[in-house]
């Protein structure tokens, strides 16, 4: 898990266009226009300046014939946006002749790094990077892993493959908070939202979460906050998955909450009475076995406590649902809703509660509203209860869920059906019958008192099982001694039953009569309780029951995509976001069978290629951050957060500094950042920045010289969420470590720092990275996510563990509780990271870091005659974002940020950020991957809306029916037989010549957030709503 900066640390020299020796023009048009070096040589132990000694002509041989043999698919000048050409200009206007005299402009002396940044085995060239990739993957072996605890095997429906999750169109987009661009994400979240409510039979459900683990968590602080005071006990059926019950009770320690374990059926609750908040039991559990819960629900609620439910959804395609039975709160996994193994992530966990909770539901909901034209539209609902809003107050961290996923799990319900999924479970369960009967005939017995597809099995030497079992290249699940556990999945096929049924000794020959007299359904099997077979019908919205056919199916796809704006579409300039490149080669990996079909508990000798990645991948963040080790089981960047507090929290308990509960926050600070060191069981104090947005360092020294006893740490955003490298993050670091506190550093700004700075060279002790923001993994309309944090050496040893994370003896390898579920996090999209660290290298990420900085000056540059710029340095430079200060046309035009945010969709644009950090204001970050011509268009679109606002200051457009409080402007609207408004419609729709050819047209009027947040609605409107 751990790898140190010290590894690999050879020098490497950087690669540079042209040379300093004689070539033909040629070769160097060459050279500019088609590589990078793709390799950097050793460095000469003698720097080239000081060196007298003359290349050898061996030396200049090899050199030219480098540049003549050097492949042209080299990366840099793929992913940076512009020209060479277009650098020379941008820099130019800016007043400086080269990239370098610019950062030196920007970036404080101070905080530089000494030498250049160096990875191992980078710069390689696409076709290089994805063969060397293939060879790495070779060495996971990709068994038949009848594991189960919570993970199965799944057959993606291939049209959801290639057209949701192979599609930039889906997976490029943002979270949807602007919804009038958003509506195709949407309506299918708001899909998954049915699909969950249906299932669980509970009418509030969330958009998803991180993991089933992190669920867990969730649901324990839900019934915390819904108790009476003083209820801090939460019990924990010792039957549910075990990983799941690692990470509650990792999120219980933050709340001092008291988490018991034990036998739901034997334990006496009474014991627990004035204190309990909750219990959870899983449906089915661990081993297979379904419970009949009603009378716990009926003990739980006696005792004032609520019920959570960890369930399946699949088998509650055709079992009971918990709300039926009395479950307060359901939650899971819906990965077998044709979401790949991955190695344990990404995967969309699902949760779903009463109506008395649904305000504490964490994460984003979907709701249905209306827009300014009464029609129909949805929205994200009660944001109010969001981290960024409540803050230290929230009781969730959670910001970037799994939506890519629940995508991906709704659409398998819509393509399947009610009727297709049912059947799907019911032959799952007639397979299960089949290996039942045939392991019992072989002389073993089947423990579990009822199942659906899974079974526990007792044998004389399961040792021996297993060992027949991997000769077929099948995986099952440990137990003990004597016990292997089998779960089977709709991949399941006859070959699959026969080797396992010769896994166990048994004869193949009599499948066909066990087949035969196995029940055909779950409803007609004896293996299953008669009071738990689902009596109430699933599914039976329109939606899932009309695109069955693959025809119908793409093109529900594609309508809902044609609805959405992503980076297929047009910048998306999201202050704080990071909406850069999702490069395809980056890309192609993640759906290979040895990345995406391996399970998370598969035997480590099966998952080399897996370990060889993720140790490359530790070590090159460890040297990029400039720290010791690295994690990468965060499963997004808030957990990353709570991942690094927790490791701080660790190492001063076994100082004997356990008492050290203060963390200071910036009042700048990203709403993550309070509710993560709550959750943290920390207590925040909040420290002031000055009136030029930089942190006030009076105010941090005398808050933390007033708490210098309880001084935990401090959580720094650098550059500040301002948009600006401050000079004074070294004192404040200084500060901190003088008052016996740690330092994390928040890395959502890390694309401005990599190769020019670090946190670890400034002298945190501690940061995360946002991989979907800086390393390029897609954002997926809200996730996946991926959040490692990096920390110095003697952090390392309080890094998150796992239950399967141990060393040679069985011991733990570390006494810190997981984060997440899986022990490496969202390990299937990891392979984006490694292939855009090993194509760029050290020198290129460094060209991005630039890049990005210039293309934010540049655009800063232009709008300055236009708007203010609200925060920069003495030199007048931001950093790789910058806030354009809207607040003054409230009163000179009645016009507000959000007016001029529903204008730029007009102008085919994704908002910027909207009114944060600085309330009514935007935050625009353009990132390295735009091209001039793309930013110019972006702040022409800027500049005529400023002329818009102009003329409502002149009086020639009303302040209360103007051009901009009415956008953005739909086609319906705009082709409407009537148009009362007092500009042309023709303005309205295409205002900048460019739109003509290239237009996206919002599907909605704007959206009327209060009217859905009175009339809240979760799952998918009825009939009557759409006649």
């Amino acid at each position: 898990m751990l790898s140190r900066s010290t590894l690999s640390k050879a020098p490497q020299a950087v690669g540079r266009l042209g040379g300093a020796m004689s070539r033909t023009a040629a070769m160097q048009r060459a050279a500019l226009l088609h590589t990078l070096k793709p390799r950097h040589q050793q460095a000469s132990a003698v720097p080239e300046s000081e060196s007298s000694v003359a290349p050898s002509t061996s030396a200049t041989t090899a050199s030219l014939a480098q540049q003549a043999l050097a492949p042209l698919d080299t990366f840099l000048r793929r992913h940076n946006g512009p020209r060479p050409s277009d650098v020379e200009s941008m820099l130019q206007a800016l007043g400086f002749k080269t990239l370098d005299e610019m950062i030196s402009a920007t970036v404080p002396s101070s905080i530089r790094l000494p030498s250049e940044l160096s990875i191992p085995e980078s710069s390689l060239a696409e076709r290089e990077l994805l063969a060397h990739l293939q060879v790495i993957a070779q060495k996971n072996k990709v068994f038949r892993s009848f594991i189960g605890t919570g993970y199965t095997d799944v057959v993606v429906p291939k049209v959801i493959l290639r057209n949701i999750l192979e599609n930039p169109g889906w997976y490029t987009q943002y979270t949807p908070y602007q919804p009038e661009i958003s509506q195709g994400r949407l309506e299918s979240l708001l899909n998954y939202q049915t699909v969950v409510s249906d299932l669980t039979g509970l009418p509030a459900a969330n958009a998803s979460l991180l993991d089933e683990g992190t669920a867990a968590g969730e649901a324990l602080v839900v019934c915390l906050n819904a108790a009476k005071k003083g209820r801090k006990t939460f019990f924990a059926d010792e039957n549910c998955h075990p990983q799941t019950l690692a990470v509650l009770r990792t999120r219980a320690e933050g709340f001092g909450a008291e988490i018991v374990t034990g036998d739901y059926r034997s334990f006496d609750f009474d014991t627990l009475e004035g204190r309990l908040a909750g219990a959870l039991v899983s449906y089915p559990d661990t081993y297979g076995n379904i419970g009949e819960h009603k009378a716990l629900a009926d003990k739980v609620h006696a005792l004032g406590g609520q019920l959570v439910v960890v369930a399946d959804l699949m088998s509650l395609t055709v079992l009971q649902a918990p709300g039926e039975f009395g479950a307060d709160i359901a939650i899971g996994n819906s990965q077998r809703f044709g979401v790949p193994l991955g190695y344990g992530g990404p995967h969309a966990a699902f949760f779903a509660t009463t109506p008395a909770n649904q305000r504490r539901i964490p994460g984003r909901i979907i709701g249905v509203s209306r827009d300014a034209s009464g029609n129909r539209a949805y929205r994200l609902a009660l944001q109010t209860r969001e981290q960024h809003i409540r803050r230290e107050k929230a009781s969730s961290n959670i910001c970037t869920a799994q939506a890519l996923l629940a995508n991906m799990a709704a659409m398998y319900a819509v393509y399947h059906g009610p009727e297709g999924v049912r059947a799907i479970a019911d032959r799952i369960h007639r397979y299960t019958q089949v290996l039942a009967a045939a392991v019992a005939a072989a002389g073993h017995t089947v423990e579990n008192t009822s199942y659906f597809d899974t079974l526990r099995v007792r044998v004389q030497d399961a040792e021996k099982v297993h060992a027949s079992a991997v000769a077929r290249q099948i995986n099952l699940r440990r137990i003990d001694a004597q016990t292997v556990g089998v779960t089977l999945d709709e991949t399941v096929g006859r070959a699959d039953l026969e080797a396992l049924v010769e896994v166990f000794g048994g004869d193949i020959a009599g499948i066909d009569a066990l087949a035969a007299a196995a029940a055909p359904t779950v409803a007609e099997s004896s293996a299953v309780p008669r009071s738990l077979v689902r009596q109430s019908a699933i599914l039976t919205h329109p939606v899932f029951n009309r695109y069955h056919s693959e025809t119908e199916m793409l093109r529900y796809i594609t309508q809902l995509q044609n609805k959405d704006l992503s980076l297929a579409n047009a910048m998306i300039p999201l202050g704080s976001c990071t909406m850069k490149l999702n490069a395809t080669t980056e890309l192609i990996p993640i759906t290979w069978p040895e990345f995406s079909q391996i399970h998370p508990f598969a035997p480590k000798e099966q998952t080399q290629g897996y370990a060889h990645m993720i140790d490359d991948l530790e070590r090159d963040l460890a040297l990029i951050t400039g720290m010791d080790a690295t994690t990468v089981q965060p499963n997004s960047g808030a957990q990353g957060e709570y991942a690094g507090l927790r490791a701080i929290r660790a190492f001063q308990a076994s100082q004997g500094q356990g008492h050290r509960n203060i963390c200071l926050v910036p009042e700048s600070a990203h709403g993550t950042n309070p509710a993560s060191a709550v959750m943290a069981g920390l207590k925040v104090v909040i420290v002031k920045c000055d009136a030029k947005g930089n942190l006030d360092l009076a105010d941090l020294e005398a808050k933390a010289a007033k708490h210098r006893e309880a001084l935990s740490a401090v959580m720094i955003t650098y550059p500040s969420t301002f948009g600006v490298f401050e000079d004074g993050v070294v004192r404040a670091i200084e500060i901190v470590h003088a008052h016996g506190g740690q330092v994390y550093m928040d890395g959502a700004n890390m694309n401005a720092q990599v190769g020019l700075t670090s946190p670890g060279h400034m002298g945190a002790d501690v940061c995360h990275l946002n991989n979907h923001k800086t390393l390029a993994i897609p954002h997926g309309g809200g996730g996946p996510g991926v959040g490692p944090i990096c920390v110095k050496a003697h952090l390392a040893p309080f890094l998150p563990g796992h239950p399967e994370l141990v060393n040679a003896d069985g011991s733990p390898k570390s006494s810190v509780g997981p984060v997440s579920a899986a022990p490496f996090g969202s390990a299937g999209v990891l392979p984006v990271t490694w292939s855009y660290i090993k194509l760029l290298g050290g020198p290129g990420m460094t060209s991005v870091s630039q890049v990005a900085i210039l293309n934010a000056n540049y655009m800063a540059n232009r709008l300055r005659d236009h708007y203010s710029i609200l925060f920069t340095n003495a030199n007048g430079m931001c950093a790789h974002e910058f806030i354009l200060d809207t607040r003054p046309f409230g009163k000179s035009a009645g016009v507000q940020a959000i007016d001029i945010a529903k204008r730029l969709q007009d102008y085919g644009f994704h908002p910027p950020t909207m009114s944060w950090p600085v309330p009514n204001t935007i935050m625009v970050e353009p990132t390295e991957s735009e091209s001039k011509e793309e930013l110019d268009r972006f702040c022409d679109a800027m500049i005529a809306i400023r002329e818009e606002i102009r003329e409502i200051e002149e009086g020639k457009q009303p302040r209360e029916n103007n051009i901009l409080v009415n956008a953005p402007h739909t086609i319906n609207v705009v082709s409407g037989e009537t148009w009362d408004r007092p500009y042309a419609r023709q303005r309205a729709a295409y205002p900048l010549p460019y739109l003509r050819e290239r237009k996206f047209w919002p599907s909605v009027s704007r959206v009327d957030d209060t009217y859905g947040d009175l009339n809240l609605m979760c799952s998918c409107p009825p009939m009557e709503n759409y006649q």
